[in-house]
């Protein structure tokens, strides 16, 4: 067992604002963390200061030894049984199969080269290859995004089965099946909480919605002092006021009158330095809480009865090999979720229903006049400033940035190259592109890979309320669940 502190750590990139601030920190190595928190929030940025890859100015304290997930393979052409040796010449070769097995890894995948694997493969490849290391403290950022979902179920399990790591994950689901402990990084506070996300999430509400009635309380009472100081300096101007009309009289108690106006006046300044802290108070509140603007759009509307899309006896083939096929009709209004292994084929379906050529038996057809706006799986080829990017792709420059501003983006990156963004703004950009040109089906392809978990929420409401088709490939269980897509499993 080993504690890492981190103390007053203030880290910020060349001529950007600090990411840590201050940052102070506890963390057990035998935890099974979970780290969560908002699209450029810092959490890569984190795991990095925690494995030394950046300098942290002797703020991290009692850091063991860390291994960094993903890394690089040194040499991809190693069968992927060989490679995991490699990490760790020392351990039983008994070892490294049952950590392979553990992760369905087994006889001619493990006999593959390491290029040759699928992107799933190559994840639980790595994943045996860190613990299979007895030595060092695992730092694991964001594992799903290349595993369908029964291999994000199956690195779940395998997970939760191991002590002391730090994992970096949007999918709810997966991170309530294999973390004990929750850490959150929130727009200026860090918060630590025993349990899985589930847990945290519940804790996060709850606080939030105490909050809500305390700042609701202070915006009465404040509202109440404000009257009470105008009316105590009211009457003490009055007073002051009775003082110097009596200085005609015969006999006027000028100290009196002084006392009482003088008197009044304290009371209406110590009503209005209440006023202050409890308005004070109020700023405080709700600095971190969970809230995010609706999202809306206007897809165009199928007026006709006919299917937008239509599947008889399908089959797709890449390289002159079957790789699936499929039978169904998507009506207005329905969402329907492709599921299957890697490799199935989900996104060479999604392809050919935006109309890229590809090799098939069968019948796809769809409706004449339909307008179809995609999100494609993978955002690296975004370049560019955004307007010209927004208006080379056809979308509505001000619904794109309405809708990027809602998704947690700053408006200082507006003005930046597509291509320094990060992955998960990537795909941010490439969602709000999407909803910003109306059409009747929208196609995307694993759209939330790295998007944060608030975003999903967004993204979850937004489908939810509005009647729109959607075709699409997504591995996160929760996002399906809530959106009501039916399933269709590929072969």
């Amino acid at each position: 067992m080993a504690q890492i502190s981190v103390e007053h750590l203030t880290f910020a990139y060349d001529g950007g604002d600090p990411l840590f601030e201050d940052l102070c920190l506890s963390l057990d190595t035998r935890w099974r963390l979970g780290l969560t928190g908002r699209n450029g929030r810092g959490k890569t940025t984190l795991l990095r200061l925690l494995a030394g890859r950046l300098p942290d100015g002797g703020a991290v304290r009692g850091r063991p030894a860390c291994v960094l997930f993903p890394f690089s393979v040194p040499d991809p052409s190693l069968p992927a049984g060989q490679l995991l040796r490699a990490f760790a010449p020392d351990a039983p070769e008994w070892r490294c199969a049952c950590e392979a097995d553990r992760l369905g890894l087994r006889g001619e995948t493990l006999a593959r080269p390491f290029a040759a694997l699928s992107g799933g493969e190559q994840v639980k490849c790595m994943l045996a290859a860190l613990f299979v290391q007895e030595e060092g403290y695992c730092l694991i950022d964001e594992p799903t995004d290349h595993l369908d979902a029964e291999g994000r179920a199956c690195v779940s399990r395998y997970l939760k089965e191991k002590d002391g790591f730090l994992l970096v994950s949007h999918d709810r689901d997966f991170l309530d099946g294999c973390v004990d402990h929750m850490l959150a990084l929130g727009r200026e506070e860090v918060t630590l909480c025993r349990g899985n996300y589930s847990t945290w999430e519940r804790e996060k509400l709850r606080r939030d919605e105490a909050e809500r009635a305390r700042s609701e309380g202070l915006r009465r009472e404040i509202a109440r002092l404000d009257q009470a100081a105008r009316r105590a300096a009211d009457w003490a101007g009055k007073a002051e006021a009775e003082k110097h009309a009596r200085n005609s009289g015969l006999r006027p108690d000028r100290g009196y009158l002084g006392h009482k106006a003088a008197k009044l006046m304290k009371h209406a300044k110590t009503v209005q330095a209440r006023r202050e802290e409890a308005a004070a108070e109020k700023r405080q509140l709700l600095r971190e809480a969970q809230t995010a603007e609706e999202l809306r759009f206007q897809p165009l509307r199928w007026e006709k009865a006919s299917p937008l899309v239509r599947a008889e006896d399908l089959t797709l083939y890449y390289d002159g090999r079957p790789v699936c096929r499929a039978d169904f009709c998507l009506q207005a209004g329905r969402r329907l979720a492709l599921t299957g292994p890697n490799g199935c084929g989900k996104s060479t379906l999604l392809k050919a229903v935006c109309g890229v050529p590809v090799e098939r038996t069968g019948t796809l057809a769809t409706a004449p006049g339909l307008v179809v706006s995609a999100v494609p799986q993978d955002p690296a080829f975004l370049k560019g400033e955004l307007t010209q990017l927004a208006r080379r792709e056809g979308a509505d420059v001000t619904l794109f940035f309405t809708f990027l501003r809602k998704l947690g983006l700053e408006r200082t990156i507006f003005s930046l190259d597509a291509a320094r963004l990060s992955t998960g703004q990537k795909k941010k950009v490439l969602l709000a592109l999407s909803l910003a040109r109306p059409a009747h089906l929208y196609v995307w392809d694993e759209p939330l890979n790295y998007v944060d978990v608030l975003s999903r929420r967004q993204i979850e409401v937004l489908v939810q309320t509005a009647d729109t088709a959607m075709l699409v490939v997504e591995h996160d269980r929760a996002f399906l669940r809530n959106i009501g897509a039916e399933i269709l499993a590929l072969k």
